[in-house]
């Protein structure tokens, strides 16, 4: 027994035992060398191809395109058709927003000349903006400021906007000639940066023009008190990129939001005053009122059942009205004759 399961034992350890691993043969490895076969140990240890002569990097001579090349290629602008051009520039438009080729939808320009209007009926400086694709130029033979002399001389003092949809930074504004001298380059200038700046914190074009119109509606009630004389400093100026304090506008509804917080905030300072004054004056009437003192009028107490009453001894005084000071009553009234 003991013999029998020695054997089992040494069988058992056997039939475990790893095969051993395969070897190469000298012969087959040549023969994969030179059919191009590479062993894999080669690759981490030795170079897999030393007899081949490395490619050394040589310069290519290759012209670069010019800047105005690169800048053609960025921008294949095309002129606004012809058809448009009386609807653009032939006369003073009939709407304040301008635009004949239908490049927004109808709801965003429903939306759009609704805020134009409202800003119309609450400032003197009317605004016009006409709508121009963003990879359009005017054509060279039309003179924007020759059109603007033409055609906003007289009426309304007026700024004009020539806005390329889509891209704000190619924008352009213009004053009608009855402001102009009022209001100074540099100030068109910031007025127009700062509505560029606004658009471009937004990327749909749609919410851009909101955007940018909403801000240059800021800008010029701030050049109407330049034309009433009163004089901007720096800190009452509206900064270049004001605060977003205000919800962003992506709506029409949002952008007349933000108009009316901009006229809350215009007449805050006037209102507070007003409110405060009231306040003031309630006040001191309601502390009059408590330190008012009355007095008496001095005369002979009516006897009672015919005789006089003691000194020391209380009587009721009645008068005709509970309402007047008793300093400017005379007639006593007894209790049981007055009305309740």
């Amino acid at each position: 027994m003991i013999v029998a399961g020695s054997l089992i034992t040494l069988c058992a350890a056997r039939s475990f035992d790893e095969p051993s691993l395969p070897a190469w043969n000298g012969s087959e490895r040549a023969e994969l060398e030179k059919s191009g076969w590479i062993p894999g140990a080669i690759l981490l240890t030795e170079d897999p191809i030393p007899d081949e002569p490395k490619a050394t990097a040589e310069p290519l001579n290759v012209e670069l395109p010019s800047p105005e090349e690169i800048v053609d290629d960025l921008r294949r602008m095309t002129e606004v058709p012809e058809k448009f051009l009386p609807a653009y520039f032939a006369e003073r438009p009939n709407t304040f927003l301008v635009d004949p080729q239908g490049l927004l939808s109808p709801s965003d320009y429903r939306d759009r000349l609704s805020f134009l209007n409202y800003h119309a009926s609450d400032s003197s400086i009317d605004l016009y903006v006409y709508v121009i694709g963003g990879d359009q130029d005017i054509p060279s033979e039309v003179r924007e400021e020759e059109m603007i002399e033409r055609c906003f001389s007289d009426g309304r003092p007026a700024a004009i906007v020539y806005y390329y949809l889509g891209a704000p930074q190619r924008s352009v504004v213009y004053l009608s000639p009855s402001i102009t001298g009022s209001i100074s380059a540099p100030e068109q200038h910031r007025a127009l940066e700062s509505s560029v700046m606004q658009a471009f914190e937004k990327t749909n074009p749609s919410e851009q023009f909101a955007r940018f119109l909403v801000q240059m509606s800021i800008r010029i009630y701030w050049m109407e008190r330049k034309l009433a004389g009163d004089t901007v400093t720096a800190d009452e100026s509206p900064a270049m990129n004001p605060l977003p304090a205000a919800p962003v506008v992506a709506d029409a509804k949002s952008a007349k939001l933000l108009w009316v917080k901009q006229l809350a905030l215009r007449f805050a300072m006037p209102a507070a005053v007003l409110l405060g004054a009231f306040l003031t004056a309630f006040g001191f009437n309601h502390w009059l009122r408590l330190r008012a003192r009355y007095r008496f009028p001095e005369f002979d107490v009516e006897p009672r059942l015919g005789g006089a009453h003691a000194a020391g001894v209380g009587a009721v005084i009645s008068f005709a009205s509970a309402t007047l000071p008793p300093a400017s009553q005379r007639d006593q009234v007894p209790d049981y004759l007055r009305r309740a």
